[in-house]
């Protein structure tokens, strides 16, 4: 992701952050099994976190839970609800801006990295999978829920071109189907332990993959 796609989010944070979420009930069912996945005690990072609302329902099943994002704004609606939470700290996730490059080189290593709504606005999915490899533990799990344009309707992949012209898309947008998605998470040293449709309609483009650092 490049600055002008964190200018982008930035100038997006707001809006998005009051817009409900489409299937409540897919969004439910893929935080209920990933708090099944979750080992005891993990350190978790999540990346493309947004406004923070699947950090603050997964806090609490982490030991530490960071979540991080390419928008300084949407960072600091995360850390408002945080804030405005009736919890105290306890289960609350740190907030932080920053990429997967970077925190890869910082050497930090989490038991598990997750990425709802990410790999699909990444610039460079080989990259960004290799980044979430090195950032894992032994073993580590990574946990993916992203749209696959590459199987929706052809008219979205033609929309989005239009759509970077008014301001209306980023520019990292990458058209995937869920058979390359598996197959680069593969090739990025992982084991699939899990790949599940959670929405609630019939047709449902965003794949659950669950998947494992091989050594």
């Amino acid at each position: 992701m490049s600055e002008i796609d964190a200018r982008f989010w930035d100038k997006a944070a707001r809006k998005y952050a009051s817009s409900p979420i489409a299937d409540m009930a897919g969004f439910d069912k893929t935080l209920a099994r990933t708090r099944e996945l979750l080992p005891p005690g993990a350190s978790v990072l999540e990346l493309g976190c947004g406004t923070g609302t699947a950090a603050l329902r997964l806090a609490d099943a982490a030991e530490s839970y960071l979540a991080t994002d390419i928008s300084s704004e949407m960072v600091a609606i995360g850390r408002e609800k945080a804030a405005a939470t009736e919890d105290g700290a306890a289960g609350r996730p740190d907030f932080r801006q920053a990429t997967a490059r970077e925190l890869a080189a910082e050497g930090t290593r989490y038991d598990a990295v997750l990425g709802f709504n990410y790999l699909h606005l990444v610039s460079d999915v080989p990259q960004a999978l290799g980044d979430i490899r090195s950032l894992l533990t032994p073993g580590g799990l990574f946990i993916s829920k992203t749209p696959c344009l590459g199987d929706m309707t052809p008219l979205i992949g033609l929309a989005i071109p239009v759509m970077r012209l008014f301001g209306k898309a980023p520019s990292s947008v990458a058209s995937m189907t869920a058979a390359s998605l598996t197959e680069a998470i593969r090739a990025a040293g992982f084991e699939i332990l899990a790949d599940e449709r959670h929405g609630s309609e019939k047709k449902d483009t965003r794949p659950f993959i669950a998947a494992r650092a091989t050594d």
